[in-house]
């Protein structure tokens, strides 16, 4: 045991010389290259006493680092996140010439400019020689997860032993559809995924594996009939989502079991005259309050659970980046708390927002290329969005996914998080688009350094992921008609649009055949009490969410019908249904109940409503998504769908993307989970999963899987996570026995 001990002690004293003489030479190598860093006296000292000096302020920086770096990041919790990692360089610098003082004689000096430089390489290449020298030792960085979990149990008062029940961890990767998970499996895009479904990654050669491979593994296969020869350890199951295909829906299903009422991702609602937007925490912690009176149930989470970069909490107690708490008050509640254990690593700081600064130039340098190339669909990438773009990509997918790891390393039972990178990318690039393919590859490695720091956790962990919708690719609707929808209807409704919709033929259209519509209608026969003449009354509030918009007028008290709007507009839902960029609406009707109106004058009443005629090729299950939407109390006086083309899966956005989600068509309506085989299937072999509720009751039901013994399914004989641990320990006896 004292040979073990000493052995420890040993190592660990090594690793920190190596780090310390690294950092030293690091300190060196700067100060000869930058003319305002030196580390001499004015009487130039000898290169023995050069590299003393070096050692001297390399090893208080370190200290420093170790020590006064987490204060300084607690101390600035209420900093917003981004102001935050700007300051990182900074806070940094202001550490090493701290250090630099330290050194005695005065020897070390350097203005702020230049420390803020050596500051940010030496960090980053002490973590580099940190994380080198715990990979190739296992035991190392086994006791180092070991040392942290223990740290955050006794921190917490929680007791996980490896014995226990198993914990589960949720991974959503916001956006990505079940097609393009096979696209990136097959491609070798995402290796780690594609070894749970065991496709064989590529032929270097130039043969790949194929999406039908991946598509095809089932969990009966045995490992010589496997794509590859490898024995599939997780299913992949599509599911569809509502008619509302957006992360607000999606995601407030999953995790509290209720989506209803949520027609959009934005919708104007008339009894309190606000407009309710799901990324907005004052809508999002409404919209979870209202799910949680509806269930009577505090969520998937309520058990020990822990709920990281998601719009909602899941009744979680462990809360990081969650946005229906961002509102709130203090700040352990507040959703930037949650940086606080990532940025008090000094090295994990500079890390992120270099490869923030990376990201950006990347996305400056991928929109300029576009532009010279002239690719069509395009849409306008300027602005703030690199900066927006490389906080999803680099600082949440990084705070969160350390978040997880944390969680695990705590044993928490369940845990839900969110990597919303390839939506927000797929967005403005495409979601086939090579850079968003380039984010999968990331997500990919973070599931993977998700999956490894689980086989040090103090249980097992069943990881799934999952996705909460997809999205379908096609040129913005102001792109193919050179108007928006808000002006063409308003030029339905007679009201001024601008010159430029006006010039256009779809604006001129409309606005033509809403003064015809006005003129049939002063010489047309009203019933008695009518208005002499079509009423205008507030302007209507048009709102998009990706191909699926919403039309209200917020002067009338209730849902309209299709015969009050067309005595107030007579030539508006005529224009709306027969233009070529929509291709269907929902309105409510006096007469038959709501009604959908397609081109060609297609009515059809909700219900007798199927997946032919105006929702032809818009997915199975179309009409029943439509009739749900129909009957929330807060659906609007039109609601407009996009055109779909199945021959190129195109739809056309309401707002600047190109690729989008939010309503029906295509790859937006068709998500996936993918779970460990040692779970229970989703849904049996011949039926479908359909809406985020029926996701969330099969999450529930594998949690509550967890709680008990864990009986092995199919033809896999031990589950995952017990194969990996047993590996570990059979790989740690035979370096003990050697």
């Amino acid at each position: 045991m004292f040979k073990g001990r000493w052995r420890t002690t040993g190592g660990a004293l090594l690793r920190v010389i190596i780090v310390w003489a690294v950092s030293t030479l690091t300190m060196l190598a700067l100060a000869g290259i930058l003319p305002d860093f030196k580390l001499q006296s004015d009487n130039q000292d000898s290169i023995t006493r050069t590299a003393i000096t070096a050692a001297w302020g390399a090893g208080a920086f370190g200290l420093l680092s170790a020590l006064v770096w987490p204060l300084l990041v607690r101390a600035l919790l209420l900093v917003p996140a981004l102001v935050l990692g700007l300051l990182v360089f900074f806070l940094n610098g202001s550490l090493l010439l701290i250090a630099l003082r330290l050194i005695p004689n005065g020897r070390g000096a350097a203005n702020p400019e230049t420390a803020v430089v050596v500051a940010a390489v030496m960090s980053a290449v002490a973590s580099a020689t940190s994380t080198a020298l715990a990979v190739g030792d296992d035991d190392a960085y086994r006791r180092r997860l070991s040392r942290l979990a223990d740290r955050r149990r006794r921190r917490s008062g929680e007791d996980g032993g490896r014995g226990g029940p198993p914990g589960t961890v949720f991974l959503q990767l916001d956006g990505v559809g079940h097609q393009v998970l096979l696209e990136a499996v097959a491609a070798g895009v995402m290796p780690h995924v594609a070894g749970w479904l065991g496709v064989r990654p590529p032929d270097p050669d130039g043969g790949r594996g194929t999406a039908d491979d991946a598509a095809r593994v089932s969990p009966g296969d045995p490992a010589d009939s496997a794509p590859g020869g490898q024995r599939p350890t997780h299913r992949l199951t599509p599911w569809r989502t509502d008619w509302s295909s957006q992360t607000g829906a999606s995601q407030l299903g999953i995790l509290h079991g209720s989506n209803h009422d949520v027609p959009a991702f934005r919708w104007y609602e008339k009894d309190t005259g606000r407009i309710m937007v799901s990324n907005r925490p004052a809508s999002a912690a409404e919209l979870q309050r209202r799910a949680i009176a509806r269930t009577n149930d505090g969520g998937l989470l309520t058990l020990d659970g822990a709920s990281r970069g998601n719009l909602f909490s899941g009744g979680a107690d462990q809360l990081a980046l969650v946005l229906s708490i961002a509102a709130r008050r203090g700040r352990a509640n507040r959703s930037r708390a949650g940086y606080f254990a990532y940025f008090s690593d000094p090295a994990n700081a500079v890390r992120t927002v270099v490869s923030f600064v990376a990201d950006v130039g990347r996305e400056i340098g991928e929109s300029t290329r576009a532009r010279i190339r002239g690719d069509r669909p395009r849409v306008g990438r300027g602005g703030l969005y690199p900066f927006i773009r490389a906080f999803a990509t680099v600082v949440e997918r990084d705070v969160v996914v350390t978040a997880v790891i944390g969680d695990m390393l705590a044993g928490r039972t369940a845990v839900y998080a969110d990597l919303v990178a390839y939506d927000e990318v797929a967005h403005h690039s495409g979601p086939h688009s090579r850079d968003a393919e380039r984010v999968l590859a990331r997500l990919d490695r973070s599931v993977g350094l998700i999956a490894r720091a689980a086989e040090h956790a103090p249980r097992t962990y069943r990881i799934v992921l999952l996705s909460d919708h997809g999205q379908s690719p096609g040129e913005t609707f102001e792109g193919a008609y050179g108007l928006t929808l808000k002006d063409l209807v308003r030029a339905g409704c007679g009201l001024p649009v601008s010159r430029r919709a006006e010039r256009t033929k779809s604006g001129a259209e409309a606005r033509e055949a809403a003064r015809h519509a006005v003129r049939g209608a002063l010489h047309r026969p009203e019933p008695e009490g009518a208005d002499e003449k079509p009423a205008h009354g507030s302007d209507p509030v048009v709102l998009a969410s990706g191909n699926l918009a919403l039309i209200s007028f917020p002067d009338v008290p209730e849902r309209m019908s299709r015969e009050q709007i067309d005595r107030r507009h007579p030539a508006l839902l005529r224009t709306l249904a027969s233009h070529p960029g929509i291709g269907f609406l929902l309105v409510r009707s006096e007469e038959h109940g709501s009604v959908v109106l397609g081109p060609g004058g297609t009515e059809v009443p909700v219900d007798a409503l199927d997946d032919s005629g105006p929702l032809a090729g818009m997915g199975p299950g179309a009409a029943d998504a439509v009739r749900r939407t129909d009957s929330f109390p807060h659906v609007a006086d039109i609601m407009v769908n996009s055109m779909y083309d199945p021959a190129t899966g195109r739809v056309h956005a309401f707002e600047e993307q190109i690729g989008s989600h939010g309503g029906l068509g295509g790859e937006q309506s068709r998500a996936f989970l993918l779970s460990p085989l040692v779970l229970s299937a989703p849904v049996p072999d011949s039926g479908e999963l359909v809406g985020a509720e029926r996701v969330h009751a099969v999450l529930r039901r594998w949690l509550r899987e967890g709680s008990g013994p864990q009986v092995p399914l199919g033809t896999v004989s031990v589950p995952v996570a017990n194969t990996r641990s047993d590996e570990a320990r059979t790989a740690e006896e035979e370096r003990d026995s050697a």
